[in-house]
């Protein structure tokens, strides 16, 4: 998995057009939001646009707001970078999102989430060697993304190793990440074109 050569950026879906939807558009048809909107995004720290702003451009004034709640979510939230990154690996994996699992599998293993676990869940099976904090993490994301909640026990796990905010920040996190999924799969948004981790292939059946 821990693959320092960039591999070829993975198109978006499986079906049998997989072309990108909403690429960027040329600067020239942009309206004056969207030209502004693209200009805060290329001075700011992303200092590009890619991944879900690129769809995300259609609308600048929504983009802006849900920049915003990602930017606080990543790097303004309590839990551990290890405990975001593999559950926005699992919420990349569930929604069969190339950009955010070429983006997050990477980030997931250098922050100490095991090659392996990673490994499995990219082939779709149960990562067996998760425990503790990360194990927790795998059932409160798989519950909630397949069944819309999380059991009495599986709350209560989560609860006493995040609190009550940080159970309430992961859910958010999940569903902002769902949600910039869900954009990407609609515009078949590409993963990073130097992506470090190989695309996902399809859930086998």
């Amino acid at each position: 998995m821990d693959n320092p050569t960039p591999v070829t950026a993975a198109p978006q879906g499986f079906g049998p057009s997989q072309s990108e939807r909403l690429p960027v558009p040329e600067r020239s048809a942009m309206s004056d939001a969207q030209r502004a909107a693209a200009d805060a995004i290329i001075n700011g720290p992303r200092k590009a646009i890619f991944g879900p702003f690129v769809p995300l451009l259609q609308t600048p004034a929504i983009m802006e707001h849900i920049g915003n709640t990602g930017a606080a979510l990543r790097f303004g939230g309590t839990l551990s970078d290890r405990v975001r990154e593999l559950a926005i690996c699992i919420v990349a994996r569930e929604t069969h999102n190339q950009f955010e699992w070429q983006t997050h599998a990477p980030l997931a293993i250098k922050a100490g989430v095991p090659p392996d676990a990673i490994d499995a869940l990219a082939a779709g099976r149960h990562p067996r060697s998760l425990e503790g904090d990360e194990a927790c993490i795998f059932d409160f994301v798989n519950e909630l993304m397949r069944r819309h909640g999380v059991s009495d026990e599986t709350y209560a796990d989560a609860a006493s190793r995040f609190g009550e905010a940080g159970t309430v920040e992961l859910t958010a996190l999940v569903g902002y990440f769902v949600m910039v999924c869900w954009i990407m799969n609609v515009a078949r948004t590409p993963g990073p074109s130097e992506a470090k981790a190989p695309g996902l292939s399809a859930f086998p059946r």
